[in-house]
């Protein structure tokens, strides 16, 4: 007997946590991550997890861009089971990364590649493709990367921006003439700097508008010589920059050839001006120290040298920057970045994207952007470069690029032939399109605005990648790429989420309007909610009523004093008797599924059956219904009988 009591016990627990699977499931599938995850938790709990559940787990949190928890769990997966999809390994490899654990993603990125022979992310540059060329002019045709020529430029030369604070800073040639660059004929460079600020189109989206150029605030700064190429701490108070090599009466000085080097120095913010130049420890007298930037940390700064033992005519370096101030030994990025010919003008944007210029890696002509990752907490290991193709590069020299990987501007310089000057600055932006999604929430029955309405953005693949909150005008926007399919979620606490798909294209309209219309899940005293329907002559919470249980749940966590009454309803067929008494136990067995979701029994002041007495249509014992008509009256009603509640 105890065995079969054990038995029955072990077979009701593998059946609610099938039912749980399913309801996480769909959850999930109608992107309810946070929801599903609970549920799927649970099953853990039980001690029931399988691979679906493991890997769903992984995807919930990942597709929230909760990286942590992502790769907690799909390294769960993998390890408790070894026929997981090939694909699992790669979202596992992208979560370990994100989280800048590439020591440990290496190492599943060689099991994906035994795994995936043949998978377009395992592919490296091909030598042989002698389409390569083409392929870098048309690379960025999918995206829509727009570039200016900026009024700003001169006649001269203009390059090497940097942004800080609303306030572009660039080198530029346009300063006093009294000295002549005997390179290029110009006057020497200058630091200037010009502020932004933002106006708006009717588009909505936000432009930059620049303002005068300047010279840099500081006295002891621009000399009658070079300057250039600066960087500035997150904080705003440290400035690294590039200079001619000075004396202390600012005059060139030279070595035993007659040349003058370039040298960093580091300048402090006081006030509103930069001063106090001081030379870096690591220049040297005989070689070029130049193009200062930092790691995104500010504990590494890159630059560039031709100084004995490095691989070709310029190559970049790393040192560290220590707490007390003191710099490490200077150590070459090696042959990864650095080839027999120039590498210049490196930058760290803040997703840790590694940008330079060379002429030694496949290019257009002369000086290409290239961009890279560093890995690790390890500033000399670094990606195989990429070529970033056109429209950034050209025949022509391309070079210090600085990019805001948040809002996907930045800027470039180039020599190009349709420019102003010997060096111009191109601002850019990357999109793959100008489309924007903008819609209002509004109540379903009222159509009053909805504010505070959170708007989630999901790609094709269910990844929430973007979130809004409604304004006090209920309006909410999203910048969308074309040729893509996404859906719009809207949610509000005691209200039915609203969710609609759109599929973009470059010839819809500019602005996409879904309207999300939000329908109250409390009216008067009742909890309204989608019918609860059961199978015939059956009193067990079908996947589908769960999932609109759910709602009921919400409500009760979201009003913790309220208490409800539940009301159950038969169709016609059966006797009076049987039906009545079905009809509680699918009342009864509602309130034990709310229960189980940790909603106290307190709060349940009845679950109550009223067999067929109240049936909403005219399918009575004598009546020819079908099954769909007679499904109508087999439903469930929630009453709200004390506690707080929204009347209408």
């Amino acid at each position: 007997m105890k065995i079969k009591l054990l038995t029955l016990v072990l077979v009701l627990c593998s059946s609610l946590s099938f039912a749980q699977t399913k309801l996480a499931d769909k959850f999930f599938d109608n992107y309810g991550y946070v929801k599903a995850i609970e549920l799927y938790e649970k099953v853990v709990e039980k001690g029931k997890a399988d691979a679906h559940v493991l890997t769903r787990l992984g995807d919930a949190y990942y597709n929230n861009s909760n990286s942590e928890k992502a790769a907690y769990w799909y390294e769960k997966a993998l390890n408790e089971y070894k026929d997981i999809e090939a694909e699992y390994i790669y979202k596992y490899i992208q979560s370990l990364r994100s989280l800048g654990n590439y020591k440990e993603a290496d190492v599943w990125f060689k099991k994906f590649s035994e795994a995936q022979h043949g998978d377009s992310r395992l592919k490296g540059y091909n030598p042989d493709d002698i389409d390569i060329f083409d392929k870098l002019t048309s690379k960025n045709e999918d995206l829509m990367v727009s570039i200016k020529n900026l009024d700003f430029n001169s006649e001269l030369a203009d390059f090497g921006s940097f942004v800080k604070d609303s306030t572009l800073y660039f080198a530029s040639s346009r300063g006093d003439d009294e000295k002549i660059y005997n390179w290029n004929k110009e006057p020497f460079l200058d630091i200037f700097q010009i502020g932004i600020t933002h106006e708006q189109n009717e588009d909505g989206e936000k432009n930059e508008v620049y303002g005068s150029p300047s010279q840099i605030n500081g006295d002891d700064i621009n000399t009658i010589y070079h300057e250039a190429s600066i960087a500035i701490t997150n904080n705003g108070k440290t400035m690294y920059f590039t200079r001619d090599n000075v004396n202390h009466k600012k005059r060139l000085k030279y070595d035993k050839e007659g040349t003058t080097h370039l040298k960093i120095y580091k300048a402090t913010l006081e006030g509103k001006e930069w001063s106090n130049p001081e030379e870096l420890p690591f220049n040297d007298e005989i070689y070029s120290t130049g193009h200062p930037s930092l790691s995104v940390d500010n504990k590494t700064l890159y630059f560039v040298s031709d100084r004995d033992g490095g691989i070709g005519q310029t190559d970049i370096y790393s040192v560290e920057i220590k707490e007390d101030g003191t710099y490490g030994d200077p150590v070459n990025l090696g042959d990864k970045i650095n080839t027999e010919g120039r590498e210049m003008f490196p930058f760290v944007a803040q997703d840790s994207t590694f940008y330079f210029s060379s002429d030694g890696h496949l290019n257009l002509g002369l000086l290409d952007i290239f961009k890279s990752n560093i890995l690790k907490n390890d500033s000399t290991l670094v990606s195989e470069p990429e070529n970033m193709g056109a429209p950034y590069n050209s025949g022509y020299d391309d070079f210090a690029i600085f990019i805001d990987s948040k809002t996907r501007k930045g800027y470039f310089s180039s020599n190009r032939p349709e420019g102003k000057g010997s060096d111009d600055i191109y601002s850019f932006k990357i999109s793959k399109c100008n489309q924007l999604i903008t819609g209002i929430a509004t109540e379903h029955r009222t159509e009053i605005i909805l504010a505070d309405v959170t708007v989630q953005l999901i790609d094709e693949t269910g990844k929430i990648i973007a979130e809004v909150v409604t304004d006090e005008n209920g309006t909410y926007n999203f910048e969308i790429e074309c040729d893509k399919t996404y859906t719009i979620l809207g949610s509000k606490p005691d209200y039915k989420e609203d969710q609609h798909t759109i599929t973009s294209s470059k010839e819809n309209e500019k602005s996409n309007t879904i309207n999300l219309v939000l329908k109250p899940l409390i009216l008067e005293s009742q909890i309204i909610i989608n019918p609860i329907f059961f199978d015939y002559d059956k009193s067990n919470i079908r996947t589908d009523a769960q999932y609109e249980l759910e709602n009921i749940v919400d409500v009760l966590r979201k009003h913790p004093e309220m208490v409800i009454k539940i009301e159950s309803h038969t169709d016609s067929r059966g006797r009076d008797k049987y039906n009545l008494k079905l009809s509680d136990k699918r009342a009864k067995s509602t309130a034990e599924y709310i229960i189980s979701r940790g909603i106290d029994a307190s709060r349940i002041e009845s679950a109550r059956g009223f067999g067929e007495t109240r049936l909403l249509n005219e399918c009575g014992n004598n009546s020819n219904c079908t099954e769909k008509e007679h499904q109508v009256n087999r439903r469930s009603y929630f009453y709200i009988v004390d506690g707080d509640k929204e009347k209408e």
